[in-house]
């Protein structure tokens, strides 16, 4: 379970707080989602989700205005006792007194932002599902070849980070090096990015650590990336039927419950690896845009 703390949602949207007074230590949302509690506000509270971060925006504030001074305190009374995370109110509408009253008696706090509350709800969920995601960290490089995120796996010392390296020299951007963080933004959709302390830095045996942003530029490296496709390096085993020479078999990783790419790219003094991670990932993106060369070959032979 992963958490995203509330002052931190308070820095990145800039909002302001109407009780500074509240400390927001140790306070956090752990939901992805958001809420409206429009239909909460009129009394309806089956299946109602607390732990969600509460956002009134002009609808919400329209009908609690037309309240009168018993029914509208009721309401807001009713929803603070729930215990919700904290409440944003958009476009900069006023403060309901009753608000800041049940704020301080139950100890919630509450924001405002100028943003509209489409935008603003649009924001927060992108934000929230990354900060949240279900994440995995994978040994490998994750290098963007041409728009494509490959991750580079294979056994230590099978020449990864060699391979990213002449990549990058060939104009394309590194990610991560050694270790990888995947995280699960949607069903069809894994991020990569690099551990802080690593970040833009790659490491190569008998030379070192190798700070790739300061060699290269700051055109040589991304801070993330969608995972598009894995290119497992293995040592040949002399074996010329042991790996798939049309493209027709089509292997797949499971991170993460995703199904990812994979091909195995067999490694031997004399092969241009670098090289053969582009040509996969143009193939990959062909595939995309609904070009598969090697089904158009077999179905020229079938011919």
């Amino acid at each position: 379970m992963y958490s995203a703390e509330l002052k931190k949602i308070v820095e990145v949207f800039e909002l302001e707080s109407v009780l500074p007074e509240l400390s927001l230590e140790g306070r956090s949302v752990l939901r992805r989602e958001i809420n409206r509690p429009a239909l909460q506000l009129a009394g309806f509270y089956e299946r109602f989700d607390s732990d969600r971060l509460q956002v009134i925006g002009r609808v919400e504030y329209s009908y609690l205005l037309s309240l009168n001074d018993e029914d509208r305190k009721n309401a807001i009374r009713h929803l603070f006792q729930y215990h919700i995370p904290c409440l944003v109110v958009c476009k900069n509408l006023e403060i309901f007194p009753e608000m800041v009253e049940y704020g301080r008696e139950y100890s919630i706090p509450i924001f405002r932002t100028a943003q509209n509350t489409t935008d603003f709800t649009a924001e927060l969920i992108f934000w929230l599902r990354e900060e949240l995601a279900d994440r995995v960290m994978m040994h490998g490089v994750l290098v963007d070849i041409y728009g494509e995120g490959v991750l580079i796996t294979g056994a230590s010392g099978i020449g990864k980070s060699e391979t990213a390296l002449e990549l990058i020299k060939r104009g394309h951007r590194l990610i991560a090096d050694d270790a990888v963080e995947i995280k699960r933004i949607a069903d069809r959709r894994l991020i990569g990015s690099c551990p802080e302390i690593i970040r833009y830095l790659i490491e190569l045996r008998g030379i070192g650590i190798l700070n790739v942003k300061e060699l290269f530029g700051v055109g040589s490296v991304k801070e993330q990336k969608t995972v598009d496709l894995v290119i497992k390096l293995e040592v040949w085993d002399g074996k010329a039927d042991s790996y798939d020479r049309l493209g027709l078999n089509e292997e797949y990783m499971d991170i993460l419950g995703n199904k990812v790419q994979l091909n195995t790219i067999p490694v031997r003094p004399g092969r241009n690896v670098a090289m053969i991670c582009e040509s996969a990932a143009m193939t990959n993106r062909q595939k995309k845009m609904g070009k598969n060369t090697a089904q158009d070959f077999a179905n020229r032979i079938g011919k």
